[in-house]
């Protein structure tokens, strides 16, 4: 049985190989890609040109997220708003849970209000402590966290992950479908439920 399914791929390889030679299609380099200018020279290729929506939050309209716990994109003007410090974030105005829902606009999720980052430290023989507990095994891969009352320092800078979406008018349709295991996961996330997902 193995040997039949064997010598059937062949049998169908070689067949699709042999239909692809006797085709002579020739196929230019231009169609091969998104670009349709010259590959070699610069001189004819402009891209379109960057815009970024000028309305203001609130005004606009959520973009949804490309795939499960994406970060958003920013689908308003930002004008005004950066640079963004861990004194001076604009965002937290509107983004913060608790006001973020009287706005109409995304809560800030619990993951950004989370230390993932383990306490880890050298014992005086060279073994490795985390978190209070020596451990033999680094590839331990399951996340550290700890709740925190304020944003965690490793993710008050928003615009480190979240961009504006430019208004692109000549570029390639994107034609990719976005799917979700559960529904509104394209406008909110549950990282934090599952961050340790896969992990052993």
């Amino acid at each position: 049985m193995k040997l039949t399914n064997i010598a059937l791929g062949l049998f169908t390889a070689t067949a699709i190989f042999i239909a692809g030679c006797t085709a002579n299609q020739t196929v230019s380099e231009e169609s091969l890609g998104l670009r349709k200018t010259n590959l070699y020279t610069e001189d004819t290729t402009v891209s379109d040109k960057t815009v970024y929506s000028n309305k203001m939050a609130g005004e606009s309209k959520l973009i949804a997220r490309a795939f499960e716990n994406a970060p958003p994109m920013v689908p308003h003007s930002v004008d005004g708003m950066l640079p963004i410090t861990i004194n001076n974030n604009a965002c937290t105005g509107c983004h913060v849970p608790g006001v973020a829902e009287a706005m109409n606009a995304t809560p800030i999720p619990k993951t950004h209000f989370t230390n993932f980052r383990p306490d880890t430290s050298l014992a005086k023989d060279g073994r490795i402590v985390k978190n209070g507990k020596i451990i033999t095994n680094t590839s331990d891969l399951k996340t550290s966290s700890k709740s925190l009352d304020q944003l965690s320092g490793a993710r008050f800078n928003c615009s480190q992950c979240h961009a504006p979406q430019s208004m692109e008018t000549i570029a390639p349709a994107n034609e990719f479908q976005s799917e979700f295991r559960t529904e509104g996961l394209n406008s909110k996330s549950n990282l934090i439920d599952n961050i340790n997902e896969g992990v052993k």
